[in-house]
């Protein structure tokens, strides 16, 4: 549980701007003052978590939301070499896609994903999924310091 002494640091790794758009609005009318850190495509949210190519003065993220269906490197290459380095697998991975195959919920679970989320269309659907996802890992989930 977040006891309030400081915002909960979120990277999200998505390339459609409506998502993005939507996703901070969800984060804007939370309750809570999270930071809401956002990057396009897999090669950047690598460098985002290892702090390099621009991004050394990034937070490491308490929790990540990520897309599969990425440019430059694909979600689940993300997922995996996140999960298989020793520094960063402590950190949250939420997927949050489109993608409703059994196949890429199965993968991203091997993977070791945290949760998976599948993005509802509709826009308050959307938003209420999001608030969910970031009022879970805010009130009920202890994440690492």
């Amino acid at each position: 549980m977040n006891d309030g002494a400081r915002p909960i640091e979120v990277l999200l790794v998505e390339d459609d701007p409506g998502d993005v758009l939507l996703t901070t609005e969800a984060f804007e009318h939370n309750k809570v003052a999270n930071k809401l850190h956002v990057v396009n495509d897999g090669e950047q949210a690598m460098a985002f978590l290892r702090r390099e190519g621009g991004y050394e003065g990034a937070p490491r993220p308490d929790l990540m939301l990520l897309d599969l269906n990425l440019p430059r490197k694909d979600g689940r290459e993300v997922l995996g070499e996140v999960k298989a380095d020793e520094d960063l697998r402590s950190i949250p991975v939420v997927v949050l896609t489109t993608s409703e195959a059994d196949e890429d919920i199965l993968r991203s679970y091997h993977l070791h994903a945290n949760a998976y989320v599948t993005k509802p269309v509709d826009f308050e659907q959307f938003v209420s999924v999001v608030r969910r996802i970031d009022d879970f890992f805010v009130t009920v989930v202890k994440l690492p310091r």
